[in-house]
């Protein structure tokens, strides 16, 4: 595959992501979370430019620390997310604004490798990118399927809230009781 066709999946890739992780959406702990990352992973190991030969100690440097910058993102990224259950048991995450500050800071760190990289002479491919952003997608998702299975179903009375993780949300119940 192509360093642009990589590029337009990594594009693509971020920006499903970043679009959807302010929006509430349902964990379903039965479905195949893992899918996409390793998808990802695979078209990433698939290029042969994934390490310079040139530079090969340099380069297998640069791509570990792009790999833990993802794993540190993922991790991040959910811890940050709120998780809550709502009263049928669905459990439901919303990313907050510590999350897009995880992303912001991540992307500070990605960007100061590659600077790294080009400094240093070392050819980056977009596999190394794809390979990082694959390995924050499945820890973030794993985290997410995990603190979901704490979770106990909400209480079906008017004023009762969820357990929550992160920040609190207020639900009006639209009456008082007197």
């Amino acid at each position: 595959m192509s360093g642009l066709v990589d590029a337009l999946l990594i594009v693509v890739a971020v920006v499903v992501v970043i679009t959807r992780q302010f929006r509430a959406s349902r964990i379903d702990t039965g479905r195949r979370w893992w899918l996409l990352p390793v998808i990802l992973a695979v078209v990433a190991l698939r290029e042969p430019g994934l390490v310079d030969a040139q530079h090969r100690t340099a380069s297998i440097a640069l791509l570990a620390a792009e790999l833990l910058t993802g794993l540190a993102i993922g991790a991040g990224w959910a811890w940050t997310s709120r998780i809550w259950t709502e009263p049928d048991g669905a459990v439901w995450s919303r990313s907050t604004k510590a999350s897009g500050a995880v992303w912001g800071v991540g992307i500070g760190l990605r960007v100061g490798l590659f600077a790294l990289g080009a400094a240093t002479g070392v050819h980056q491919d977009s596999s190394a990118l794809l390979l990082a952003l694959a390995a924050t997608l499945l820890v973030r998702s794993g985290i997410l399927v995990w603190r979901a299975h704490f979770l106990r179903p909400a209480a079906t009375t008017a004023n009762a809230t969820a357990p929550a993780y992160g920040e609190p949300m207020v639900r009006s119940t639209g009456k008082e009781r007197v």
